[in-house]
């Protein structure tokens, strides 16, 4: 049976003229309302008014995800242009931003507690939701992916500009959001209770108001069965989306295998894990990346091929095979979204050009399947 699997985004509202971002996430949600449920049900506000997410329907076709995310896109904008301003899937904004966070009462507290971390969380990223059949199968899928998730980070890397220049990371979304407590890598887990007992833990330790603040790279999700992959940026393509999604559930499903089968996960201590990750968001697919198998660096290339071979299995019993196979080449050959926002910069020496190209690409329906 094909698992199925959903994608939530995170757009960056951006004034259509200046580039800069526009807190107007209030005043686009309520447009959308006007819409009708499915609307509603799609767009969600964020923590900084800037932002604006939503949520495809699940999906066993990738074909039909992909036409999801594009139409979710497309759909965005719409409401969007209405309140004077448009999205760009774009991780972090190249130009200066203040903070515009989100009003209510679970915001103030996050304000009130987490500070300059809360006010400079103005980060967009990608969370891919695959289907499992029970929280024991979930967290034996947890534990097996661990090693993989930098490499969905590398590829999907699409942050490297910051309050108007240039970090020398490729996503460095993934350092700001790693200033919260409950971010990053997670230990090994071994069965659901566990799982469950370590979330309950934290929670009392009153740091967190809620589960929804558990932010590990992969969760169980606290609203639907699936395990909710949380490590990418937001990718500057529909296509690379469709990818990371792609890949997330080839992870998923060759894990879940590998627990039936008896195989236990592989043992890599989370500060391995956390050096894997700033690699990733270091690099990108530009340099050397750490080995997932081996724990040795190695060209991003080479990691990207162990990557598809981990899950080549998965991906060919869905149909996937194809289509990944053809768009990490598309990837290699063009780069991810850090590079071609630094290629914009270089050619015009604008950031607001880079912020219109990225406008202008994050509508872009040709990349898809």
């Amino acid at each position: 049976m094909v698992r199925s699997v959903g994608v939530e985004e995170e757009l960056l509202l951006v004034d259509p003229a200046t580039g800069e971002p526009r807190a107007v996430s209030a005043a686009v949600l309520a447009l959308a309302a006007r819409d009708g449920s499915e609307a509603r049900d799609t767009f969600e506000r964020e923590l900084q008014e800037q932002q604006l997410e939503f949520a495809t329907h699940p999906c066993t076709d990738l074909r039909e995800l992909a036409a999801e995310i594009v139409r979710c896109r497309a759909e965005a904008a719409r409401h969007a242009e209405k309140a004077q301003a448009t999205v760009a899937a774009l991780a972090t904004s190249p130009l200066p931003a203040g903070p515009a966070l989100g009003t209510g009462e679970r915001y103030r507290w996050i304000e009130e507690h987490f500070g300059l971390t809360a006010q400079e969380q103005l980060t967009c990223g990608c969370h891919v939701h695959v289907s499992v059949g029970s929280d024991e199968e979930g967290v034996a899928v947890l534990d097996r992916i661990r090693p993989w998730l930098a490499v969905l980070l590398a590829l999907s890397a699409n942050s490297p500009l910051w309050q108007g220049g240039d970090t020398s990371y490729h996503s460095y979304r993934s350092r700001v959001w790693g200033r919260w407590p409950s971010a990053g890598p997670a230990e090994l887990f071994g069965d659901a209770g566990r799982y469950h007992r370590l979330v309950d833990d934290l929670l009392a330790t009153g740091v967190l108001r809620d589960e929804g603040m558990v932010y590990f790279d992969a969760r169980l999700s606290r609203n639907y069965p699936t395990v909710e992959v949380r490590v990418a940026d937001v990718p500057l393509d529909a296509s690379t989306t469709a990818l990371v999604a792609a890949l997330a559930r080839g992870l998923v499903e060759t894990a879940a295998r590998e627990w039936r089968d008896g195989t236990p996960p592989p043992d890599h201590p989370v500060a391995l894990l956390r050096l894997a990750a700033w690699r990733a968001a270091r690099s990108g697919l530009d340099d050397t990346l750490v080995h997932p198998v081996t724990r040795r660096p190695a060209p991003a290339g080479e990691v990207l091929d162990a990557l598809l071979d981990h899950v080549r299995a998965a991906l060919a019993a869905d149909g996937d095979l194809e289509f990944v196979t053809a768009g990490l080449d598309e990837l290699a050959r063009r780069g991810n979204g850090a590079r071609v926002q630094r290629e914009i910069l270089r050619r015009t020496g604008s950031l607001r050009e880079v912020v219109a190209e990225c406008v202008r690409r994050t509508q872009d329906a040709s990349g898809t399947l």
